[in-house]
C-alpha cells in the first residue's frame, strides 16, 4: 500500500527490476525498450541538468508534447528535482500556452516535436519563458542560444555538485508537496489549474489497488494524451506496479498497432469503442445470410453468459458449451483486432453507450468504464473486477465518498480530491461546499448497492421554449454511435424543438455514395445531394427511436469541415465549446428554425 512519496517509490521500482523493461516506442519501425535503470539515470540527470539551469524548489516546468518516452523522463526529472510539473496541451495555440505559462510562472518549457518548439520560440521571444529543451532530437533549434536537445540537456547533468543538491532536495520531500498543476480545459471562462499533491497521487494509487491486479508482465499502450489527468495518473499506476509502458504520439493510429503491442491494459475513451463497433456491425450487415446469423448467435450467447455473471447465476453445461464454440467461432477473431492479449481497458471521459458496452462485454473484452475528473486525480468510481451493472458508471474506489446534492449533483469527498486552483481562491470555494465535498457539475444517481450512475452535466443541460430539459450529451451519444457520423452538437436552448450540427465521417460517406453512384465534386455538394440528407435523415430517425419526443432531433444541418481546437470550437480533452460552436454556425442554425 503506497503512503510514499513517488520518487521513491520509483526509486525502490528502480533497484528492484533494473533492466526490465520500463517503457517501450517505435523507432524507424522498430520497437525499443527502455529499461528500469536507464529511466532511473534519465530522471537523475534531468533532476540535475534542471539544478544546474536554476530551477528552484517547488518551481514550476512546463511540458508541452505529445506522448513519448521522453515525456515521462522529463516528468520524473522535475518531480526528483522537487519541482511542479505542469503540462500544456500539444494542439494548443500560442496564445492557450502563454496563458499557462504566465499563470504557472514557468521558465523552463519542455516541448516536443517542431510545431510545439516553434511556438514556445514566440514565447522565448516575447520574455515568457527563458530556456526550450527539445525532446525530439529531429526538432531544428533554429539557431536558438537558449534551445537544446534533451540528450544535450541530460549530459549537463551529469555533474557532481548538481548531484549533491539533489540528494540535499530528496532531504525535503514532503507529501504535501504539489506534484502537478494540470489547467482544465475551459469549456467556458478561462482555465483553472488544478493542484494535485504527493498524498493525492499516493491515495490514488492505494485505491486503485484496492480494486485493480496490475502487475509485472502487464503491458499498457499509451494512447491518449499524458497532458491529460487519465493517462497521466494511469501511467503512474503502470509503472508503481512494475508494469510496461509503451508510447503511442498519434492517437489516430492506434488501431494500426495494437496488434504488434499486443497490450494486456489501454485507457481509452468511449469514441474509440463506439467507431469500433459501427464499424463491425457494418461489416456484419454485409456479410453473407450465414455469417450474420452465426455473429447474431454468439452475441446472444455472449450477453447471456455476461447477465448470468452479473446477477451471480450459475452459467449452465449447455450455455458454457455454446460459449466455447462461440469463442472459436467468432470472439477470439474479434478480440484479436485489440491485440488478443487485453485484460482490462480502462474507459471514461464521456458516457459509454449501454448497448457498446454490452456487446464488447458480451465478446470478451473487459471495458472498466468508470467516471472521474482532473480536480479527483482522476477515478472516483470504476467497474469492480467481479461485477458491473449495465447503465452505471461503477462504484466508489474504497476511501471516496459520493452523495448527492442540490439538484441531484454528484458530490465527492476523499484523498484524492485537488487542493484548490492555483491562484485562483474565489473559484475554488464555489467548487467546494462547507464540509468538505467537491461539487462536481455532474448530476447523477446512486442506487442502494452503490453503483453511481450519470445523467448530464449540469452546466449543459438545455432548456427548450417549451420548458423541456435536455442532456445534450445523452442525445448526442445516442446518434453519434452510428459509423457515419463523426462529430455531432446538439442545439435545444431557448428553441422549441432539438436540432443538430453533424459532421459526417467521410470515408463512410464518400464509401456509400460509391455503392449508389453518386455523383458529385466536392464535400459541400455531397452534403447538399437530396438522397444524402434523406440517408442521415433515416438513420438519425431509426437511432433515436428510444429518445422522448421531446428530446429526438427534428432537424440537423450536415458541415462539411469538423470542429478544431484551431477554431476553438473543441477543447483538448475533444469536449464542445458550444457556445463558439452556436455562434460560428449561427446562420446554418437559424436556418433550421427559419429564421432570417
Amino acid at each position: 500500500m503506497p503512503q510514499q512519496h513517488l520518487v521513491r517509490l520509483f526509486r525502490e521500482r528502480i533497484a528492484q527490476l533494473g533492466n526490465k523493461a520500463a517503457l517501450r516506442v517505435q523507432q524507424d519501425g522498430q520497437w525499443r525498450a527502455i529499461g528500469w535503470r536507464t529511466l532511473g539515470q534519465a530522471m537523475d540527470y534531468c533532476a540535475q541538468a534542471l539544478i544546474r539551469a536554476g530551477h528552484q524548489e517547488n518551481e514550476m516546468v512546463g511540458i508541452y508534447a505529445r506522448n513519448m518516452p521522453e515525456w515521462t523522463q522529463a516528468d520524473l526529472g522535475i518531480l526528483a528535482a522537487r519541482g511542479v510539473s505542469v503540462p500544456i496541451y500539444p494542439t494548443s495555440t500560442v496564445e492557450q500556452a502563454r496563458y499557462i505559462v504566465r499563470d504557472a510562472g514557468i521558465r523552463i518549457l519542455f516541448v516536443g516535436e517542431q510545431p510545439q518548439f516553434d511556438q514556445a520560440l514566440q514565447l522565448l521571444e516575447s520574455g515568457d519563458i527563458s530556456q526550450i529543451v527539445a525532446l525530439d532530437g529531429q526538432v531544428s533549434l533554429r539557431g536558438c542560444a537558449a534551445a537544446s536537445h534533451f540528450q544535450t540537456f541530460m549530459s549537463s547533468g551529469n555533474h557532481g555538485p548538481s548531484e549533491q543538491v539533489l540528494r540535499d532536495r530528496e532531504t525535503r520531500y514532503a507529501m504535501d508537496d504539489l506534484l502537478t498543476l494540470i489547467y482544465t480545459s475551459g469549456t467556458t471562462g478561462e482555465p483553472k489549474g488544478v493542484m494535485l499533491d504527493f498524498a493525492n497521487l499516493a491515495a490514488c494509487l492505494r485505491m486503485h489497488d484496492d480494486r485493480l491486479e496490475v502487475g509485472h508482465d502487464d503491458v499498457s499502450l499509451c494512447m491518449l494524451p499524458l497532458s491529460h489527468v487519465f493517462e497521466r495518473a494511469w501511467t503512474y499506476y503502470v509503472l508503481y506496479r512494475g508494469a510496461e509502458n509503451v508510447y503511442l504520439r498519434d492517437p489516430q493510429q492506434v488501431m494500426n498497432v495494437i496488434g504488434e503491442v499486443k497490450p494486456t491494459l489501454m485507457c481509452s475513451v468511449p469514441r474509440l469503442y463506439e467507431k469500433a463497433y459501427a464499424m463491425i456491425q457494418a461489416k456484419v450487415a454485409d456479410a453473407p445470410p450465414l455469417r450474420r446469423a452465426l455473429f447474431g448467435w454468439a452475441t446472444r450467447v455472449g450477453v447471456q453468459v455476461v447477465e448470468h455473471r452479473q446477477s451471480d447465476h450459475a452459467i449452465s453445461p449447455l450455455l458454457y458449451a455454446q460459449l466455447w464454440l462461440a469463442e472459436r467461432l467468432v470472439f477470439r477473431k474479434l478480440r484479436a483486432r485489440f491485440g488478443g492479449r487485453t485484460r482490462f481497458l480502462p474507459v471514461a471521459g464521456a458516457r459509454l453507450a449501454d448497448e457498446v458496452n454490452l456487446f464488447f462485454q458480451a465478446m470478451g473484452l473487459n471495458l472498466k468504464y468508470g467516471y472521474g475528473m482532473t480536480e479527483t486525480t482522476a477515478t472516483v468510481c470504476c467497474y469492480e473486477e467481479s461485477r458491473f451493472k449495465l447503465g452505471a458508471i461503477g462504484t466508489p474506489l474504497s476511501d471516496i465518498e459520493v452523495k448527492l446534492g442540490e439538484n441531484n449533483e454528484l458530490l465527492v469527498r476523499g484523498p484524492t480530491v485537488m487542493r484548490g486552483y492555483y491562484n485562483k481562491p474565489q473559484a475554488t470555494a464555489e467548487v467546494m461546499t462547507e464540509d468538505g465535498f467537491l461539487r462536481t457539475g455532474d448530476a447523477g444517481d446512486v442506487d442502494v448497492q452503490g453503483n453511481i450512475f450519470f445523467t448530464e452535466r449540469l452546466k449543459e443541460l438545455m432548456k427548450t421554449s417549451n420548458g423541456k430539459y435536455v442532456a445534450p450529451q445523452l442525445v448526442e451519444g445516442t446518434i453519434g454511435k452510428d459509423r457515419f457520423i463523426e462529430q455531432i452538437a446538439i442545439v435545444a436552448d431557448a428553441r422549441h424543438f432539438v436540432s443538430a450540427l453533424i459532421v459526417p465521417c467521410f470515408d463512410s460517406l464518400e464509401e456509400y455514395a460509391r455503392s449508389i453512384n453518386l455523383q458529385y465534386h466536392n464535400k459541400a455538394e455531397l452534403l447538399r445531394n437530396s438522397r444524402v440528407v434523406e440517408f442521415f435523415e433515416r438513420r438519425i430517425n431509426e437511432l433515436q427511436k428510444e429518445l422522448a419526443k421531446y428530446e429526438q432531433v427534428k432537424k440537423f444541418t450536415l458541415l462539411p469541415r469538423a470542429f478544431s481546437m484551431e477554431q476553438g470550437e473543441i477543447t483538448p480533452t475533444m469536449k464542445l465549446r458550444r457556445r463558439i460552436i452556436e455562434a460560428t454556425y449561427k446562420q446554418e442554425i437559424d436556418a433550421m428554425y427559419g429564421a432570417s
